[in-house]
C-alpha cells in the first residue's frame, strides 16, 4: 500500500541522489538526479508546469523511491545507469547506447593512455567515468605534458624491440615519446612514470604538485608566457576533479550489496544489484523483530527472501559481517577501497530509510513513533524502566547575582510547557552553583511529595559530577534515592554521568536519545536564562529609587507610572517631582541624584 505522496515528500533527506517515479502498476514513470532530493521533487508538486507532458506524469505519480549517493556526479552517473536498465516512458535524455567516458591505462608493455567509452575486460586498467569530457581532456593533456608516453599501438614485445622491428615516429623527434621503440627507454623508466599517472589520475596530486609548478616556472622563466598560462588552466581545471565515483566501477561486476541498521524493534535491510559495474537496483525493506533476533539472523533471512523476490543469480556477495548462506554463495566482507565503499553507500541508504520512517510514522502513527522513542531511551541510558516523563533542572547567575533555576519537564519525550516551574534561590549566598542545585531539587521534590503528584521517571542535571552529588543529596534526605533514576549531562563533550559511576556514558552523536536529553538541557537553559534576565532588570529598575532613603516601593510605582522610566526621573525637575509625591519626598530625589553627579 503507498503511503500519502505528501509524506513520502516531507521525509526525503536533502541530500543528492536520484529518484524515481512509480504508477498505480508499479511501473517506472521517470528518473531523475539531484543535489538535493527533497526540493526537487517537491518541486514537480508545488510549480504550475508549462508543459501538458509534464502535468500528466505528475498525475500519474503514486509512489516515489530514491537511492542516497555521495556527491552530485555519483547522482548524474547512478541516474544515467538506471534510464539505461528501465527506458523509463517520461524520460528522453540518456536512452541511447552512449556511455561517460573513461581513462585507461592499457594492459600491455609500455602501457598507453587514451580516454575511452568502451570497458573491455581484459586486465587493463580503467579510471572514472568522467561526468565532463573537457576535465578528462585536461587530465591527459597534462600527463602528456608531465611524462612522454607512446601514442602509437605497436607491440613493443622484447623481441620485437631487439629486431629492430619498429623506428621512432615524428612524436620522438618533436620530443613527446622517449623512443622505447627503439629502446631508447627503459621499461622500468616507462613504467615509474605509469605509477606517477595513475596517482595523478586517482587524485593523489601531492606527489606530482612541485612537477607541475616546476613546470609553469620553467616556461614563465624562459619568457614562454602562453605555454605556462596553459598549464595553469589546466591546473585549475584540474581543482574541479574528482576522484573515481563509487556509482560506477568496472572492477565490482555481477554482485549483490546487502547492509543492515536495527534499532529495538525494527530492523532495515538495503539491498544494491549490481551489473557489468553499476547499480541498477536498489530497495530497502523494514523488518519486524520477534523474538530478539540478531542482525545476523535478519540479514540471513532478508538476503534469501530479496534475492529470490528480484531473482538474482549473483554467485558473490558484499555484505558489512560474516552471514552463513551455504556453499554455492561467495561472501565478501570488504575491508578497504571500492568494495568498502559500495557496502558503506548501502547501509547508508539503510539509515536514511530508517530516519525516513521515523518522520513518516511520527506523521501517521504519532503513538508508535513515541513507544519506539522511549524504548530506545530506556535502552541507551541503562534505566529500568522507560522514561514517560522527565525533569531536567538548571541554575543561572551573573557573578552570583540574583540567583535563579528552573525546571522544565518533557512529557512523552515532548516539553509540557504548563509544568515548567522557576526557583528564587532562597538559602545560598553567593555563586555556588552546587548548594543552589541542592535546594531547589530538594523543593521540586518535597513538594510533589507533600502534594501526593506524580514524581518522574529520570531526572536530568544540567552539570558534570558536582551537580550530580549535589542533587542526590536531597533525593538523600527525601528518601528518593535509586526510586528516581537521575544523571547529569556535562556540556563539553555530552558526558552523561551516573550516581558513583566514575566512567561517563557517551551515546553517538546522532542518537535520537541524546537530542531528547539534549534538547532538555537546552530548553532548562533557556527557561532559566529567561527568568533571570526579568529578574535582573526589574531588579535594576527598582534598586536605583528604592536605595533612596525614605522612598518606599508604592512611591517609586507612582513615579514610574508617570514618567516610564528612572532616567527620566532622575532629570525631571522638582515641580514635577512635587506634583506627584509631594514636596518632602521631591526634595529626598533631587538631593540624592545632586550627590550622584558630584561623585
Amino acid at each position: 500500500m503507498f503511503l500519502d505522496l505528501d509524506i513520502l515528500i516531507k521525509t526525503l533527506p536533502s541530500q543528492p541522489g536520484v529518484y524515481q517515479y512509480y504508477d498505480k502498476n508499479g511501473t517506472i514513470l521517470y528518473i531523475g538526479k539531484a543535489k538535493n532530493l527533497k526540493k526537487r521533487v517537491a518541486s514537480y508538486f508545488t510549480k504550475n508546469h508549462e508543459y501538458g507532458k509534464t502535468k500528466v506524469l505528475v498525475k500519474k505519480i503514486t509512489d516515489i523511491k530514491h537511492i542516497v549517493v555521495n556527491t552530485e556526479t555519483d547522482a548524474l552517473l547512478l541516474e544515467n545507469n538506471l534510464i539505461k536498465k528501465y527506458q523509463p516512458r517520461y524520460n528522453v535524455m540518456l536512452k541511447d547506447d552512449k556511455t561517460y567516458p573513461w581513462i585507461c591505462i592499457k594492459k600491455e608493455r609500455f602501457p598507453r593512455v587514451f580516454l575511452t567509452r568502451n570497458v573491455i575486460k581484459d586486465g587493463s586498467e580503467y579510471y572514472g567515468p568522467y561526468t565532463s569530457v573537457r576535465t578528462a581532456k585536461a587530465l591527459l593533456d597534462l600527463i602528456k605534458e608531465l611524462y612522454h608516453l607512446r601514442s602509437c599501438n605497436f607491440d613493443l614485445s622484447e623481441k620485437n624491440i631487439q629486431d629492430q622491428k619498429y623506428k621512432v615516429c615524428l612524436d620522438y623527434h618533436i620530443g613527446n615519446c622517449k623512443g622505447p621503440c627503439e629502446g631508447y627507454q627503459t621499461e622500468e623508466n616507462y613504467n615509474n612514470d605509469i605509477v606517477a599517472i595513475r596517482n595523478i589520475i586517482k587524485g593523489n596530486f601531492k606527489d606530482s604538485l612541485k612537477s607541475f609548478q616546476d613546470l609553469m616556472l620553467h616556461f614563465a622563466a624562459e619568457m614562454e608566457f602562453e605555454e605556462a598560462q596553459k598549464i595553469k588552466e589546466k591546473i585549475d581545471l584540474l581543482a574541479n576533479y574528482q576522484a573515481k565515483s563509487t556509482v560506477v566501477n568496472p572492477s565490482i561486476t555481477n554482485v549483490d550489496v546487502f547492509s543492515i541498521v536495527s534499532d529495538e524493534s525494527y530492523s532495515y535491510v538495503n539491498f544494491f544489484k549490481i551489473s557489468n559495474g553499476a547499480i541498477i537496483q536498489s530497495h530497502t525493506t523494514e523488518i519486524k523483530k520477534k523474538l530478539n533476533e540478531t542482525d545476523k539472523e535478519l540479514l540471513e533471512l532478508a538476503i534469501f527472501e530479496i534475492r529470490q523476490r528480484f531473482n538474482s543469480q549473483s554467485v558473490e556477495i558484499y555484505v558489512p559481517f560474516k552471514v552463513d548462506l551455504g556453499e554455492n554463495i561467495k561472501i565478501t566482507i570488504p575491508k578497504l577501497g571500492d568494495k568498502k565503499r559500495i557496502v558503506e553507500l548501502s547501509l547508508r541508504n539503510a539509515k536514511y530509510y530508517r530516519q525516513e520512517r521515523f518522520k513518516q510514522i511520527k506523521i501517521v502513527d504519532p503513538d508508535r513513533h513515541v513507544n519506539r522513542l522511549m524504548a530506545q531511551m530506556k535502552k541507551d541510558l541503562r534505566l529500568s524502566e522507560e522514561p514517560r516523563h522527565i525533569e531536567c533542572f538548571d541554575n543561572s547567575n551573573i557573578q552570583g547575582t540574583n540567583p535563579v533555576a528552573a525546571c522544565v519537564v518533557f512529557k512523552d519525550g515532548k516539553p509540557s510547557k504548563n509544568e515548567y516551574r522557576h526557583f528564587n534561590i532562597k538559602t545560598v549566598d553567593g555563586p555556588d552553583d552546587f548548594a543552589s542545585m541542592e535546594e531547589v531539587v530538594f523543593r521540586r521534590y518535597k513538594r510533589l511529595q507533600d502534594e501526593g503528584e506524580k514524581l518522574p521517571q529520570l531526572i536530568v542535571i544540567d552539570g558534570g559530577k558536582g551537580q550530580l552529588s549535589s542533587a542526590l543529596k536531597s533525593l538523600d534526605i527525601l528518601g528518593l534515592r535509586n526510586k528516581i533514576a537521575i544523571i547529569g549531562i556535562a556540556k563539553r563533550l555530552e558526558e552523561i554521568y551516573y550516581p558513583e559511576d566514575p566512567i561517563p556514558l557517551y551515546l553517538d552523536k546522532k542518537s535520537e536519545s541524546l537530542k531528547i536529553i539534549q534538547q532538555l538541557r537546552n530548553e532548562a537553559h533557556r527557561f532559566g536564562i529567561t527568568h533571570h534576565r526579568n529578574k535582573r532588570s526589574k531588579s535594576a529598575i527598582t534598586n536605583e529609587l528604592e536605595n533612596i532613603t525614605g522612598i518606599g516601593k508604592q512611591t517609586v510605582v507612582s513615579l514610574l507610572r508617570h514618567f516610564r522610566s528612572v532616567k527620566r526621573v532622575s532629570l525631571a525637575s522638582f515641580e514635577e517631582l512635587e506634583s506627584i509625591i509631594g514636596k518632602a519626598k521631591a526634595e529626598k530625589i533631587i538631593t540624592y541624584y545632586k550627590q550622584k553627579q558630584s561623585k
